[in-house]
Order: C-alpha cells, then structure tokens, then sequence
C-alpha cells in the first residue's frame, strides 16, 4: 500500500511526527478530561546509537509534560531501547527513565512485545519496582502464560495494563478463539481486581468493557483501582460513554518518525480498518 495513502488514512490514529504535534493532541484531551498516555514510535532496533537515539527522544516527553502540565505519562516499548540485542542497557535505559519520571511525580509503562521479549520484559520490570513503584507493565490475555504471570506479579503489588495482545503467535503458546481470549482477559482481570492492584482496562471490545463493569461493581473496586484504556482514534463513542459513566480514561497517543511501521501493523492486526481505507479509495474515483 502507497506509503501517502497509509499515512492520509493513519492521521488519526497517531498524533503526527514531532512531540509538538502530540502535545497539542494531549491538550485537546485533557480538556475534556481525557488523561493520556504518550509513545515514542519504535521498537526492534539492532544497534547502541539506535536504541540509545531513542531513549534520549523518551526522555524529551517528561518535560513536555511537565512544562505544559499535561495529564499523561509515558509508554515505552523494550525493544525500542535495545532489549533484541542488550537486555542490561535496556535495563539502564528504562531505570533512568522511571527515575525521571519519579523526579516529575509520573508514571511509566512498560510495554509487552511478541513473546521472545516476555520472561526479559517481566525480569527487567522486577528489578526496577524493586527501587521505584512508579513504573508498570502490561500482560496480553491472548498468552497462555499471563494468568501465572499475574499470579507471580501480584505478590509483588504490580500495576497493570492488560489488553487482549496483538502479535502472532504460534498456537502451542496463545489462544486463538476470540471468546477463549476474552475468557482469560476476564479471569486475569479478576484476580487483578481482587488482589488490590491497579489496573489499566485496555480494550475496545464492549463485551469485555461489561465484564469490567460486572466485576468492578460485584466486588466493590474502588474508582482509583483501576482506568479504562483506549487507542487514540478508536472508538470515540465509546471512550466518552465511559467518561460519562464517571470512570478515568485514558488514551494511547503515539507519535513519532516511525509512524509506517506501526500504521501497517494496526493495518494487519485489524482487516477492517483497511477494509475501510480500500472502500474510502474507491468512494475518491467515483
């Protein structure tokens, strides 16, 4: 697919190249009472002055924040901060990272890659709540492995983020029957729920968005237990009926160079969103 017809049909989904086109955006949002989490573009890189790149454009986004007093926090993907090739610097990486946001009273979330990066994600996640809890990590329901993960993780008071999970992966360690996937997102939401952690409800799918409420209500969750997460750009109605309901939103907002490598991912993730983009083409040459 022609990268300017990607990028005229992606606009929405990713708040622009440069970290002053994401900081207008998250203005946009906070004024509506939206709180929001940012995401440098990026992940796989192979080299030190890469991954190290990277991890000095991350460190930009704390004062941004903290300059504009923004309503957001920072998501980070391991990868991106050289975890293919050097799990101790990524290490380095994202303590410095956690640290800052520490210094600024914020908050960062590690991401959850495809299934290589887990144990490391997990191990490198341990050794920085040991020093800071400002920090979280994010647990994929599609993963066979994630109920025993949230087992291991609750023991040490772990804040969350869980979505259904977006990578292929083989058969032998994920579910691949959609409702096998929300069954298990709805028993690791529970034992999240009950054992007292915070958790990022990340997901778009009303079944689950009920289940939550279900669970929230029978167990008497406190409202600052827990946030409903959301992409930038995806079902905006129902991100608002949420609000509306008097629960905390939050809003993925990622931006950066690297726009078309996670344009053609959402793309592959999601037939419908490029079913519409074909049938958005065809409605132009008529």
């Amino acid at each position: 697919m022609p990268k300017s017809i990607v990028q005229f049909f992606s606009s929405r989904y990713i708040a622009g190249e440069t970290l002053e086109s994401a900081v207008d955006l998250v203005k946009e949002l906070n004024s509506k009472g939206i709180y929001v989490t940012l995401d440098v573009l990026g992940e796989s890189v192979n080299d030190f002055e890469k991954a190290t790149a990277a991890f000095n454009k991350t460190m930009k986004v704390f004062d941004a924040i903290s300059n504009n007093s923004l309503m957001a926090n920072l998501s980070i993907k391991p990868t991106q901060l050289g975890l293919s090739f050097d799990e101790e610097l990524t290490y380095k990486h994202i303590l410095l990272l956690v640290k800052r946001a520490a210094e600024l009273d914020n908050f960062v979330r590690i991401d959850m890659e495809d299934s290589p990066y887990t144990d490391a994600t997990i191990r490198i996640y341990k050794r920085i709540f040991e020093e800071y809890n400002n920090v979280g990590i994010v647990l994929q329901a599609y993963l066979k492995r994630s109920y025993s993960d949230t087992i291991l993780l609750n023991n040490l008071g772990a804040d969350y983020r869980l979505c259904k999970g977006i990578y292929i992966e083989p058969v032998s360690i994920s579910y691949k029957d959609k409702q096998a996937i929300r069954d298990n997102y709805v028993k690791i939401l529970e034992c999240m729920l009950k054992n007292g952690n915070y958790v990022g409800i990340a997901t778009h799918d009303k079944y689950l968005i009920n289940e939550a409420y279900r669970l929230i209500k029978e167990n008497n969750i406190p409202k600052d237990k827990f946030e409903f997460q959301m992409l930038l750009g995806v079902r905006s109605d129902l991100r608002d009926k949420i609000k509306n309901y008097g629960y905390k939103v939050r809003i993925y907002v990622p931006f950066g160079e690297d726009w078309y490598p996670y344009s053609m991912r959402r793309l592959k993730e999601n037939p419908q969103i490029a079913g519409h983009i074909i049938k958005n083409i065809f409605s132009f040459k008529q």
